[in-house]
């Protein structure tokens, strides 16, 4: 009954599979030319309607979020961000290192969703020009979010215009994008370039790879200095076919979507048992596969004793005994039974 992270689990076997294969296949050229690398940005192309997108595999979350920044914003930017987003929270000062020093900008908002009208006032402040001040530069939104929640297309639209008004560029952190996209039910190109989005960080670690990340530049203007940036931060693998073989099955025949829609059934799964028992309740709406729930802590207790994995979550009100549990594409409808009956007999 592992509900700490979806970091957590294994890859799937379609995966393991894959790179198997790609590694069996005898030599290949190095340093992503190899027909895997090429595979995958015409796959992505064809996925998001995008012809002339430009893709770029790496290992990490924080190396494609803090690369793709890094081509938004000068030294001097500053980047726009949730205060719970990953790179404010938990990527230590990696953008600021990439970017060479822009600095975060930190904009509220309810479950983890950057509040509009505020963005808008903070990116309409005098500092354009004024050598005083860093110069607004992108705005970076996460898909899911921190909270779990998720930013449908017209809310991604809404944050892309007050963004491109200003100049600015937009990046999406899409850690769990297949997640969104699998709870929103639109198309790829809709929930991304279509709403305004620039760049998007496309994760697969979380849902199903070993570890393989994306950085999709929609707008290709973008993507010019890209290749230098990932090689001098140390993100360009000499067998760049290990990623490209992931992210290639990962992208084909649905794989990537299938996981997410597991993910995000067995949370729901979780969340409709949970919200059944007295003293629980939900801290935000559970759109993909994170849930942060308070829960009794006789319940909790019960739960720890027989072996349930799952993180305590800071809680606003004192006294609440908050907690974080995710789903992934392998978790298991047994577990999650065994959990809730656990729950409901505490």
């Amino acid at each position: 009954m592992n509900f700490r992270s979806d970091n957590e689990v294994g890859a799937h076997p379609a995966i393991i599979e894959a790179v198997s294969r790609a590694f069996s296949a005898g030599p290949v050229h190095s340093y992503g030319a190899d027909e895997w690398t090429r595979r995958v940005e015409q796959r992505l192309r064809d996925l998001f309607e995008k012809p002339d997108l430009v893709a770029f595999p790496v290992v990490t979350g924080t190396a494609a979020n803090s690369l793709a920044l890094a081509c938004c914003t000068p030294p001097w930017g500053s980047i726009f961000c949730h205060p719970n987003s990953h790179i404010a929270e938990e990527e230590t000062n990696a953008p600021e290192f990439f970017t060479s020093g822009a600095r975060l900008f930190r904009v509220e908002g309810p479950a983890g969703k950057i509040d509009r009208r505020k963005l808008a006032e903070a990116l309409a402040q005098p500092v354009y020009g004024v050598v005083h001040y860093p110069q607004p530069s992108a705005v970076s939104i996460t898909q899911a979010t921190e909270c779990g929640t998720v930013y449908g297309p017209e809310e991604i639209a809404a944050v892309a215009t007050s963004t491109h008004r200003h100049g600015l560029k937009l990046h999406m952190d899409g850690a769990r994008f297949a997640n969104a996209l699998s709870f929103i039910g639109c198309s790829p190109a809709e929930l991304s370039w279509k709403a305004g989005v620039d760049v998007l960080s496309l994760g697969a670690t979380k849902n199903g790879a070993m570890a393989a990340e994306a950085v999709v530049f929609f707008n290709a203007d973008l993507a010019r200095e890209f290749a230098f940036r990932r090689k001098r931060g140390g993100h360009l693998l000499s067998k760049m076919r290990l990623l490209s073989a992931q992210l290639e099955a990962y992208l084909t025949d649905g794989l990537w979507l299938a996981n997410a829609r597991h993910a995000n059934a067995m949370a729901r799964l979780l969340v409709a048992g949970l919200t059944a028992l007295k003293g629980t309740q939900l801290l935000y709406p559970v759109d993909a596969n994170e849930i942060f729930i308070v829960l009794p802590a006789r319940m909790h207790d019960a739960l720890e004793a027989a072996g349930a994995q799952y993180h305590p979550w800071p809680s606003d009100r004192p006294g609440e005994r908050a907690f974080r549990l995710v789903t992934a594409f392998d978790t298991s409808a047994a577990d999650v039974e065994r959990f809730l009956s656990i729950a409901k007999a505490a």
